[in-house]
């Protein structure tokens, strides 16, 4: 269950987290939240730190994907590799 301690960290901290920290903090947000054992307005805090550690890792995940992609289209200039960019979708 979430701590006191996530409920008091503004949204905006989320910035320095690693992806798996983020992760790691929202799924126990959701479970804290699906556990139904929260008060009101602590819900309403841990779902607006939930939604900000999201758009966290979507834009981690982001920027992951554009690192792969430049490194394959990279790998396809020097003669090594496929050439191309592939879907991330899986």
């Amino acid at each position: 269950m979430a701590n006191s301690a996530s409920l008091k960290k503004p949204a905006a901290e989320v910035g320095g987290l690693s992806f798996e920290g983020a992760l790691g903090e929202l799924e126990e947000i959701v479970k804290s939240l699906e556990g139904g054992a929260v008060d009101l307005e602590d819900s309403i805090a841990l779902y607006e730190r939930g939604q900000a550690l999201k758009s966290h890792c979507e834009a981690k995940l982001k920027s992951a994907e554009g690192r792969l992609e430049k490194l394959v289209l990279g790998a396809g200039n020097s003669g090594i590799g496929p050439v191309g960019s592939e879907s991330m979708d899986a």
